[in-house]
């Protein structure tokens, strides 16, 4: 089967809706973790425990809405649910007071993020064959991450040009966050098949839950136990000097080389294997880690960091979507991408918490040994990973 026209259509549709939502969402993040900090009774350990939360809910949340998604073939419903719920919340920052307020609007978003997220996956991945679908997530991942770009830039030209505050920042997020509802209902379509009778959510998950797959789970998990977010590489940045009103600045290097590199990582990954593509998103943040160990809070450095990290995020993924539905059929990839978020968010809430314990009692070169210790035990496994897959 060849991919058509029409079926890209699909791609570049989700992706607008993408686009626009993190110009909406990057406007907020960018100056989120500064406007966290200084929140009454806040550090950054909380930051690091209400990103964990955030995340960790989130990719919980993705496992329902993927297998809900299998079971009764109607995708596009949950992705609308899970991008209306994330674009009406996210200005609500700008009257939170209190870290506790941050965390409630926090998850709230990222809970939108996780009911949108395994259905709108598997809805593109039935939009193109397998053989493309590397470059199918990539162009996606493209277009998101154009957006993540001129999020920030908007919000850095409204704090330096017009003189907003923060707090207007956030309200003035809700523009682009609506524009990515129209194009969702517009011109998003759903690729309908004929739902399952019964709700087996065991065997769905006993039969994703197997061979390949589970080992493949394990390399992830291993890894993002380790993998701090974007937020430290923007505290590292606020911690060598860098301005606030430039910070947003950093966080668009971060997107930008994540932007540049999506789409040849998923051509490049269609070409050499899945696998190997993601082993050196692993090694690009392994470079990240060992940069942060080696020169905390440098300015200069802090802007190299910043551009690693981006490629890193950039590479894993794009590819790591791609790479899901080769172990599950077509009837349970929303399943399989729920389990594979599942343990991601998992994980992704120990390394936040750990990390923002050990950055604020030890400092971020402690962090990063953390961090660095995970990623290489994660490279070796996923290099076992990939050996093995020669032999069978």
């Amino acid at each position: 089967m060849k991919a058509n026209t029409k079926s890209f259509r699909n791609v570049f549709a989700l992706g607008f809706v993408s686009f626009f939502t993190d110009v909406s969402s990057e406007m907020v993040f960018s100056l989120l973790p500064t406007f966290i900090i200084r929140l009454p009774g806040s550090g950054s350990a909380v930051l690091g425990l209400i990103e964990g939360v955030a995340e960790f809910l989130s990719y919980g949340m993705r496992v329902v809405s993927g297998i809900f998604s299998d079971r009764f073939r109607k995708r596009k419903l949950l992705v609308l649910v899970g991008y209306s719920l994330s674009n009406i919340v996210k200005p609500l920052f700008a009257v939170a007071q209190t870290a506790f307020e941050a965390l409630a609007i926090r998850v709230t978003d990222r809970i939108g993020k996780g009911v949108r997220t395994s259905p709108r996956d598997a809805l593109l991945s039935e939009s193109v064959p397998e053989e493309r679908r590397g470059i199918a997530f990539g162009l996606h991942r493209t277009l998101d991450q154009t957006g993540a770009i001129l999020g920030p830039l908007i919000a850095s030209l409204g704090l330096y040009a017009l003189g907003l505050t923060v707090r207007d920042i956030f309200w003035i997020s809700l523009i682009p966050g609506t524009a990515a509802l129209v194009v969702l209902l517009v011109f998003v379509e759903e690729r309908l098949g004929k739902s399952s009778n019964g709700f087996r959510l065991l065997t769905d998950v006993h039969e994703i839950l197997k061979g390949r797959f589970l080992s493949l789970l394990l390399v992830v998990g291993i890894f993002s136990l380790g993998a701090f977010n974007f937020s430290f590489v923007l505290l590292n940045a606020s911690q060598a000097g860098i301005e606030e009103r430039i910070i947003p600045i950093v966080y668009a290097l971060i997107n930008l080389t994540h932007t540049i590199i999506a789409i040849p990582s998923g051509a490049l990954s269609d070409k050499i294997g899945k696998e190997k593509v993601l082993l050196i998103g692993y090694v690009m943040f392994l470079a990240a880690a060992v940069s942060l160990y080696l020169f905390p809070s440098n300015y200069l450095f802090a802007f190299l960091i910043a551009l690693i990290f981006g490629v890193y995020d950039g590479i894993v993924n794009t590819v790591a979507r791609a790479l899901v539905p080769k172990y599950a059929e077509n009837s349970l990839r929303g399943t399989a991408y729920g389990l594979y978020y599942l343990v991601v968010g998992s994980c992704f809430l120990v390394a936040n918490v750990v990390v923002g314990t050990l950055w604020q009692t030890f400092g971020p070169s402690s962090a990063a040994v953390y961090s660095i210790t995970f990623s290489s035990t994660a490279i070796l496994g996923m290099l076992m990973f990939i050996i093995r897959q020669k032999r069978l």
